[in-house]
């Protein structure tokens, strides 16, 4: 978070300046959506960061598998975005999967649903505010700036901080800023230009990674009841993808020519 300030104001000041940061702090209600927004993501990267090390990456990897269905249902309760009928059924057959897996727990998969709605309400964040990408993860991590200095001076006053001990670690962490800034850039500008419907599908390629890591890396056990409710979650992102290309091409097709009028002589 600290590294990710740094790296926001190194853009701005190299690139179009501080006038729209200015013009955005002036607006109370923006700062207040970006500082929720910041918060939400602040949760998200906590609840991922205790999934990981408590081994249940494959737990998360179902958060961002659920979190595009998600996506869908905020846009259209908050922005009236219409949903066509195999939509539906998709988001459907997503709620089923999360059932399946909630049973096998005996519990609801906590961890998977915070990932899920943390993020979500990001992205409704980030589709309601007018800020320029740049100018709103500045904000953001403005206010995270702060509270994460906290932590590092708790970690320091305890003798676990990492960064400063050894250089390569310490150019790693630092690194860590920019490699943060470039994936939420991108979201922004792309939550402003997308539909939140198109957004939750291509959000999809995290978890595939995710899930991966977590069976194919880690070696994570996975019951034969959560491997069926992986697949209620592929196939509602099967039913999800051939909708997007059926009505992707009949989008592009050109509209038929009327038919010639034989004319009566």
């Amino acid at each position: 978070m600290v590294w990710s300030l740094v790296t926001m104001l190194l853009v701005l000041s190299f690139g179009p300046g501080f006038a729209d940061l200015l013009a955005v702090l002036r607006d109370r209600r923006q700062v207040a959506l970006l500082a929720v927004a910041a918060a939400l993501v602040t949760a998200n990267w906590g609840v991922y960061v205790y999934g990981v090390n408590v081994g249940r990456v494959v737990e998360t990897s179902l958060g961002y598998f659920v979190n595009p269905l998600l996506t869908i249902v905020l846009g259209v309760v908050f922005l009236r975005e219409r949903l066509r009928p195999t939509q539906w059924a998709a988001v459907g057959i997503g709620a089923a999967a999360v059932a399946v897996i909630a049973v096998d727990y005996g519990r609801p998969p906590w961890i998977a649903l915070v990932l899920a709605l943390s993020f979500g309400l990001y992205g409704y964040c980030k589709k309601r505010t007018t800020a320029p990408p740049l100018v709103s993860l500045t904000v953001e991590t403005g206010v995270q700036f702060l509270p994460a200095l906290v932590a590092l001076a708790v970690l320091q006053a305890q003798g676990s901080l990492v960064f400063g001990h050894r250089a390569s670690t310490s150019v790693l962490l630092a690194g860590a800023g920019v490699v943060t800034v470039a994936p939420l850039l991108l979201f922004a500008a792309s939550a402003r230009r997308l539909p939140l419907t198109v957004l939750g599908l291509l959000q999809y390629l995290t978890p595939v990674l995710q899930f991966a890591v977590g069976v194919g890396i880690r070696h994570e056990h996975l019951p034969a009841t959560e491997f069926v409710g992986f697949c209620l979650v592929w196939l509602a992102l099967i039913v999800l993808g051939a909708d997007a290309v059926r009505h992707g091409r009949s989008a592009r097709r050109p509209p038929a020519e009327p038919a010639d009028v034989a004319t009566a002589t």
